[in-house]
């Protein structure tokens, strides 16, 4: 009979987690999880293959965080639904800076845009507050949505520290400038 793991799965992706919100994506070794596990390697590799797929358990793990975010922000109630979850996008930057850098600021070269699982409320938001169609929903979102990436991106590295009632201000501002454009454009 084989030896019982001496961790599961959950409790290396805890540690896996943890380190990489302190020594950021490039941290994340099979030494380094060892170290933080106070244990060798071997007990990570008798729980996983390898480790690309404690990386994957970690991107995961890190975008279950980053929907609790948004769920969050969108549930409070303090603004409005489409602009809570651009604010828990830019909170998730300055909260969880590395785990935003492995999210949303890796090297994506070769591979096509995924749309998140919020899309699924994101875009009917917006054809319900602008009248727009779906593919122009589409469209008012995309360029929201790099202006917002933008804020959250300065605020991980530390570029930008707005208050968050500046950030609330500023994407008011750009929410209304690309409001009145999108509707006139449409002629509503």
């Amino acid at each position: 009979m084989p030896p019982k793991c001496k961790f599961t799965r959950e409790e290396i992706v805890r540690a896996a987690l943890d380190l990489t919100r302190k020594a950021g994506p490039d941290g994340l070794t099979a030494r380094a999880l060892g170290s933080a596990l106070g244990s060798s390697v071997k007990p990570i590799f008798g729980q996983f293959k390898n480790m690309e797929e404690v990386q994957g358990a970690v991107q995961s793990a890190a975008q279950d965080l980053y929907q609790r975010y948004l769920a969050e922000d969108m549930a409070a109630g303090k603004y409005p639904p489409y602009k809570a979850s651009g604010m828990g996008y830019i909170r998730f930057a300055r909260e969880e800076k590395e785990l935003f850098k492995l999210l949303f600021m890796c090297d994506r070269q070769g591979r096509p845009p995924e749309p998140g699982r919020e899309m699924d409320v994101i875009i009917p938001l917006i054809m319900k507050n602008t009248g727009l169609s779906r593919e122009r929903a589409e469209r008012f979102h995309l360029e929201l949505w790099i202006f917002v990436h933008g804020i959250a991106s300065m605020s991980a590295t530390g570029y930008l520290d707005w208050e968050m009632q500046t950030v609330s201000d500023v994407l008011t501002d750009a929410y209304m400038g690309l409001k009145a454009r999108f509707c006139a454009e449409a002629g509503n």
